[in-house]
């Protein structure tokens, strides 16, 4: 009862925290719904003449890091990266100095020039990289290679590590979550800090599906203690009803402390930590929430900033197994809300009033 009692208390503060952040215009607490208005980039964005190798040559000229920036026209984290990071002063003048941002339409069939020299079309581009989620930027080395790629949003810290990480060219000697763990000495926290969930299966940690198959996808959830952004998903998007039945019905669910020696054998039958296996993924970002299928195999990841709109979708594209039938799922939840919006003029409006017209919804 007591345990209850603590519990509930704790969720309570997390809550407040939650709502006075959203007061204060925090980074991580936004609305995630489709914004009404058309997001704009700065004006000091460069135009694109769909000829990136160009760019790419005219960037290595200037001593600048080419960049592409793939968003959406109602993305509401790429307003959120318009809207914060890019409104404060230190990052637009050090992005300014140290980088040539090109902005590129993520469903444009008009065709480009990749930094690498092949022809394809704007969307093939996109797909290629796997931008799974908007905004995404792409960070390239002077021969045309990718340097760092972010998917989604990151509070303006995490984007500022990334630009100096790029334009220092720490890329050479260090991955990008080794040079934030250098930097960052709060990166590591007692397990006991971290909000469980209902869901969350104990340990022992033996994720191996290399050999016997699940019976539903894994859902392995990568988290640190004294994590104001997990504390942000905990009292948020996994609040809520509808996340909360989708996971406990269709997915087997983990919480690993990312910086932790707790043993764990991976979806694959690797004995390894939770230490280990979060810096061989690749992982910097905590909540970072990975998936993988009955078998083992990793279906997508959210590493980023992510509220109840982005989760619920993601949800219904993997227990769905729509993955399955369209690898990346911006394509996926693109398609799915085309056919919503093409169905919703046949529904009857019980008021029998004529509607404004609705702007098409983007996925998020």
């Amino acid at each position: 009862m007591l345990n209850k009692i603590v519990s509930l208390i704790f969720i309570l503060v997390l809550s407040l925290t939650v709502s006075m952040a959203l007061a204060a215009g925090d980074d991580f607490s936004f609305d995630d719904q489709p914004t009404s208005d058309l997001v704009t980039y700065p004006d000091w964005f460069k135009q694109n003449f769909l000829e990136l190798d160009e760019d790419l040559a005219e960037a290595n000229k200037n001593g600048k890091v080419l960049v592409t920036y793939f968003g959406q026209k109602r993305c509401a984290y790429c307003k959120q990266l318009m809207e914060t990071n890019f409104k404060l002063p230190d990052i637009v003048k050090y992005t300014r100095k140290h980088f040539d941002i090109v902005p590129l339409d993520i469903w444009s069939p008009e065709e480009l020039t990749t930094p690498k020299g092949q022809v394809m079309s704007e969307r093939d581009y996109s797909i290629s990289l796997d931008t799974n989620f908007t905004p995404s930027l792409v960070f390239y080395k002077p021969n045309g290679d990718i340097a760092l790629r972010l998917r989604g949003y990151y509070p303006a810290y995490q984007f500022r590590a990334a630009l100096e990480y790029v334009a220092d060219e720490h890329y050479l000697v260090e991955s990008f979550p080794d040079y934030l763990a250098r930097g960052d000495s709060t990166l590591r926290f007692e397990a006991e800090d971290m909000v469980e969930e209902p869901f969350f299966e104990k340990p022992p940690f033996h994720l191996d599906r290399s050999v016997i198959p699940g019976s539903r996808p894994l859902a392995v959830f990568f988290e640190q203690g004294n994590c104001h952004a997990c504390d942000i998903l905990h009292t948020d998007p996994l609040r809520k009803q509808q996340i909360q039945r989708r996971m406990e019905q269709h997915f087997d669910s983990v919480q690993l402390d990312m910086w932790s020696d707790i043993p764990v054998v991976t979806p694959a039958g690797k004995p390894t930590t939770a230490k280990d296996w979060a810096k061989e993924l690749g992982l910097f970002y905590a909540p970072s929430i990975l998936f993988f299928d009955e078998r083992g195999k990793e279906i997508l990841r959210i590493d980023s900033v992510v509220q109840f709109v982005r989760l619920r979708n993601v949800l219904n594209y993997i227990s769905s197994k729509a993955y399955l039938r369209e690898k990346n799922y911006l394509v996926w939840s693109a398609k799915t809300r085309r056919l919503i919006d093409e169905m919703m003029p046949r529904m009857p409006n019980p008021l029998s009033q004529p509607t404004q017209p609705v702007a098409p919804r983007q996925p998020q």
